[in-house]
């Protein structure tokens, strides 16, 4: 099944066209910032509908009146970009015979249903999403995914135009995030660094990398560094272990700094329960890549898709496997150290 990857530095598919983009996510989001930039250079005018606040809802009631009163006639192409599913079957009869291109970066069905287990399968709750979901595929004229794997699936089980889709790798902030070389701090001065950073959910795996700190617990060479929301059970269940520190969100800018300090940096995913692990790439692997960090990444077809194994800064491991995550760690220091 061939599916056609699309240099976003070549966007010749973008060139001359007056573009409308829509996001329902916050106007910062990493893809939102690399899709953007994209178009600021090579699009022939730009419009953007899109927002900081914070509250979800406060963000749709702007896009939805906004769409409500904006003149269509000054576009020739409509970019949807985060949830497309939020936008286009509501909105669709306003965007006719413009090229409709969006960004189906996710199913609203594989996420609420399979991933995050928030929606009954076979609910009806479960039956709308899975209708939004295959609604909004037929209603693009370009369908942009993040990975070949991703597009398999949306082909497969959304029933997708195979001829409609392409896919744009994501791309870390290169302002914020490049190569440098930090000491560290006064408590890391003689430990072997090993830091994670994520949002902390379920597909992450962040309790394989938990486990295997716990099985680690009794090298005084290794310190473990959590950067994110931790859960209140998850403070109980593993903070009082002395080689994990947990480190609230942080800004882009104070992120990069920690992962400069760092020796390794997990990318994952780790969890090997949830199919939609196997068909993403983490975010943070770019950024790691980005900043030239040595990195382990969990075994499955999406990660393998970009990074080579034979790169001396990228390292698989086994999904779900705490034990073989603690071998790859020590196998990785021992290698960096020598």
């Amino acid at each position: 099944m061939d599916t056609t990857v699309l240099d976003d530095n070549n966007p010749f598919w973008l060139k001359n066209k007056k573009v409308l983009f829509i996001t329902t996510k916050n106007i910062d989001y990493i893809r939102n910032s690399q899709e953007l930039d994209m178009l600021k250079k090579y699009a022939d005018t730009l419009s953007i509908i899109g927002y900081k606040d914070k509250k979800y809802i406060g963000r749709i009631l702007k896009i939805f009146f906004r769409l409500l009163v904006t003149n269509m006639n000054g576009f020739d192409t409509i970019f949807v970009g985060f949830s497309p599913q939020l936008i286009l079957p509501i909105w669709a009869f306003r965007f006719k015979n413009k090229l409709i291109i969006e960004d189906f970066f996710i199913s609203l069905y594989d996420t609420m249903v399979n991933d995050r287990k928030k929606i009954k399968s076979g609910s009806i709750f479960s039956k709308l999403l899975l209708w939004l979901d295959k609604k909004t595929l037929t209603q693009a004229d370009v369908i942009i995914t993040d990975t070949i794997a991703h597009s398999h699936y949306f082909i497969k089980e959304l029933g997708a135009d195979k001829n409609k889709i392409k896919v744009i790798y994501l791309k870390a902030d290169h302002s914020i995030y490049y190569p440098r070389i930090i000491s560290k701090d006064k408590l890391y001065s003689d430990k072997f660094v090993v830091m994670y950073f994520g949002s902390i959910l379920p597909l992450q795996g962040v309790n394989v990398i938990l486990e295997c700190a716990m099985l680690m617990e009794d090298n005084q060479n290794i310190a473990f560094e959590i950067i994110g929301p931790i859960t209140l059970d998850v403070q109980k269940q593993y903070g009082k272990l002395k080689n994990i520190t947990f480190i609230p969100w942080l800004s882009q800018e104070a992120l990069a700094q920690h992962i400069a300090k760092a020796d390794l940096c997990l990318a994952g995913h780790f969890n090997n329960a949830i199919a939609k692990a196997k068909r993403t790439i983490p975010g943070k692997a770019y950024i790691y890549d980005s900043m030239k960090k040595p990195m382990i990444l969990g075994d499955n077809n999406a990660n393998r898709e970009l990074f080579v194994e034979d790169n001396e800064n990228y390292f698989y491991v086994e999904m779900g496997n705490p034990k073989l995550l603690k071998e790859k760690i020590l196998f990785v220091m021992k290698k960096i150290l020598n």
